[in-house]
Parts: structure tokens; sequence; C-alpha cells
């Protein structure tokens, strides 16, 4: 319990920006927020979501992975749309709704839900760094939709994919073929989910973030009661904190502040939480679950990191020159 206190330690000042966030429904693109409340939102992404990887690893102690998901998203979904009803925000339609429905079941069922499952046996720090890849994973479900990477970016792809073979090889992910395989696959039902989102017809502001979490929280309960997981509240504190840690900081806090720098700033810039999400998971499930990794993970990782980056300033520099406007990937959202 002690340890899930420092845990929320660290995101307490994030709540002060809660209500800002989640008061404007109807977002106008001719109204540009403050720059320091854009880079509020950035830091409560860097931090929340790496640690909530660690968070999952303890909530998981005590809770079925997709009981633990369902209840998170019903809960943190029906918060924010009974918010944004009283605040008189209109209703999604049946459209709305099904498009809410699929992206929800792609990034948050199958997505999140595949990290609880597989963090029975990988590390937290070893999921979000094989998880690092998603960059690429989204550029390549883009090229499924016409939109090709172009040939410079296969250049940053091809060192990702080998910085991702190198994180493989190590002990932490190859002693678990399946855990590997179920987060692999999560990552990309999650990259296509992103690039689904940039299609379907979803509300904008936290009405829509609402509808993906609600129904992505009944679809997982519908998969637990299929699958017969165990429905009990837990009993253990620390799993209660962990718990209540991912509906407040990574769902209602975390995910909202990506979807306010998105819609309010730009795609690229919220898509820089990859950079910092991976190392802040690897120290926090250092420092307080005492998790050890292997030279592999240490070593593919900056590589992937350096492919990110180099991914993200090819699309930066091609942007800004007017020959080259067509988007070769979509935004980013992490898997917490």
């Amino acid at each position: 319990m002690q340890r899930l206190d420092k845990l929320n330690g660290v995101s307490y000042q994030t709540v002060t920006i809660a209500a800002t966030m989640l008061s404007d429904s109807k977002p106008n693109a001719a109204l540009k927020p403050a720059a320091w409340l854009i880079w509020v939102c950035l830091v409560a992404v860097y931090v929340v979501w790496g640690t909530t990887y660690f968070a999952i690893k303890v909530a998981i102690e005590g809770m079925a992975p997709f009981f633990l998901v369902g209840t998170r998203f019903v809960v943190a979904g029906s918060l924010l749309i009974g918010w944004q009803t009283l605040r008189g925000g209109s209703a999604p339609t049946a459209k709305q709704w099904r498009g809410a429905a699929l992206v929800g079941l792609l990034l948050l069922v199958i997505g999140n839900g595949g990290v609880a499952v597989a963090e029975h046996w990988v590390s937290s720090g070893a999921t979000v760094a094989l998880i690092s890849i998603m960059p690429f994973a989204t550029a390549l479900w883009s090229g499924a939709f016409g939109q090709w990477p172009r040939r410079s970016e296969w250049i940053a792809i091809a060192l990702g994919a080998a910085g991702a073979a190198v994180m493989l090889m190590g002990r932490d992910l190859q002693a678990s073929a399946i855990g590997t395989m179920i987060i692999l696959f999560g990552t990309a039902s999650w990259s296509l989910g992103t690039v689904l989102s940039r299609r379907l017809d979803i509300p904008h502001g936290p009405m829509g973030f609402g509808a993906e979490m609600l129904c992505a929280g009944v679809i997982a309960l519908a998969v637990s009661a299929a699958i017969g997981e165990h429905w009990a509240l837990p009993h253990l504190p620390r799993v209660w904190w962990a718990w209540s840690y991912l509906v407040v900081f990574g769902s209602l806090i975390a995910f909202s502040a990506y979807r306010f720098v998105v819609e309010r700033g730009s795609p690229s810039l919220a898509a820089t939480y990859a950079y910092v999400n991976p190392p802040v998971a690897l120290a926090v499930g250092w420092w307080l679950g005492k998790e050890a990794f292997s030279a592999n993970v240490l070593l593919g990782l900056p590589v992937v990191l350096a492919a990110v980056a180099l991914h993200a300033w090819i699309q930066t520099r091609d942007r800004d020159i007017p020959a080259q406007q067509p988007e070769a990937a979509r935004p980013i959202r992490d898997l917490s």
C-alpha cells in the first residue's frame, strides 16, 4: 500500500487540470488553449501513463484481467458521460455509439485487456518496452488504408524493428511466448483502432472519450463473463489503490489529457508520449516492484526510442514542406 501511495503522490498535481480539460465538450479550432495547459497535459500523459503499467501489475493480483478492464472503464466512462450530460452535452447518436464501441473494443478491450492478461507472465517494464513499437504498427496500418509511409520513414521503421528484435531475444520476453504474442496482438489492435478512430463518426471532446470507455467496459465485462472469470471485489488494500489509480489517473485524467492535446494542440505533439512512457515504466517497475530486466531490453529499448524520434522528426520536417502534406501515420494512444 505504501508503494501505491508513492505512485499516487507523483500524480496528485494533475487533478488541478482535470476540470479545465473536461469542461470543453465542443472544441473550437479558432480558440487556442494556453501553452502552459498543453504542456501540463503532456506531463500528465508522460508520467501517469508510464506508471499505469505497474498499477495494472498490482491490480491483477486480486482481480481477473477483463473484470479489471471492464469495471475500470465502466466507472470512468459513466462518470465522464454523466458529467457532460449534467453540463448539457449532446448524447451520441446511434452511429456514434457504434463507432465508439468499435474503437473501444480495439483500443481498450483487446489492447489494454491484452496488457492485463500478459502481465501475469511479463514484467511491466518489459511490456511497455515492447509496446514502444506502436508508432510503426500505426504507420503500417495507415499504409493498409492507402497512406503508406514515405521512403525515409521506412528507415525509421526498419530501425525500430531491429530494436524490437533485440528485446524479443531477451529472457524477459522469451520466458513467456504466450505473453509476448498477446502483447504484440494487443499492440496491433491498438494501432488499428487508432487509425480507424480518425475515420469513424465519434463525438469530439470528453463525450467521445466517455463513450469509448463505457462501451469498452461493457464489452470487457461480457468477455469476462463468457470466459468464466471470477467476479469478486478485491480484499487487498493495494489492489483497491491500484484500481482507483487506474480509474482516476489512468482513465479520467491521462486519457482525457492525451485527447485534449490531440484536439487542441497537434497529433504529432501528443504522440511524443512514446518517447517517455517506456523509461518511466522501467523506472517505476524497478523502484516500486523490484523488477529486473535483461540486457536485451536495456539495449533494444534505446534503439526503438531513437527510431520513434527519427520517425517523428521525418513527419515534422515533411509537414513543413507544402508539397508533402499527406500524413503517413495517425496519432498514437497508450495501452494503459
